[in-house]
């Protein structure tokens, strides 16, 4: 069974991706073919990147990165929460994913975008990155807008438990296919 990380990706205090990360746990928690964690960047903290060696060689020096290789390394999946800030993503995601490279490979990643337009440009900025840390992005993605998802509070419209329900759907197939992919990546380099 596929253990997943669910990310909020923004670390701006009393952000409105709070209410989104834990509305996607508690739905995908009812689910019985995965695990689900939420994994909050305000939380993790991480510093700008420190590292002398490029990620991609895998030499982490500095324990923080070590902890956050490890992290990453315990799942075969993940649901990104993000906002949109000026047409993109937050850097406290980018310095995340940025940070680890090989943790990521050959995983599945589904996405969830809030912003006054869905965050549909945060989406199409991230899908670049993901691909370079060769992440598997599902189709299916939770687009929730700030005039019609939320007011006072965090009320998602009747459609979006829907599409949620079909972005985990591939999410939990590509996470479970991916496993294999992973396997004998290891085996012929081993």
């Amino acid at each position: 069974m596929p253990n997943i990380a669910i990310i909020l990706a923004s670390a701006r205090p009393g952000c409105a991706g709070a209410a989104v990360a834990h509305w996607v746990l508690t739905q995908a928690e009812k689910r019985t073919d995965a695990t689900f964690d939420l994994i909050d960047l305000a939380e993790v903290d991480l510093p700008q990147i420190d590292e002398a060696m490029p990620p991609a060689l895998g030499r982490y020096t500095d324990p923080h990165t070590q902890q956050w290789a490890d992290i990453i390394a315990d799942f075969d999946g993940y649901v990104i929460v993000t906002p949109e800030y000026n047409h993109s993503f937050p850097g406290v995601l980018k310095n995340a994913l940025d940070r680890v490279y090989a943790e990521w490979n050959n995983k599945a990643v589904g996405l969830v975008s809030y912003g006054v337009d869905g965050g549909v440009r945060a989406v199409e900025a991230l899908r670049l990155v993901l691909s370079a840390l060769q992440l598997a992005d599902v189709s299916a993605q939770v687009t929730l807008n700030m005039r019609t998802d939320f007011g006072a509070s965090f009320i998602p419209g009747e459609h979006q438990g829907s599409t949620l329900t079909t972005m985990l759907d591939q999410l939990v197939t590509w996470s479970t296919a991916l496993v294999g992919v992973r396997a004998g990546s290891a085996a012929s380099s081993a």
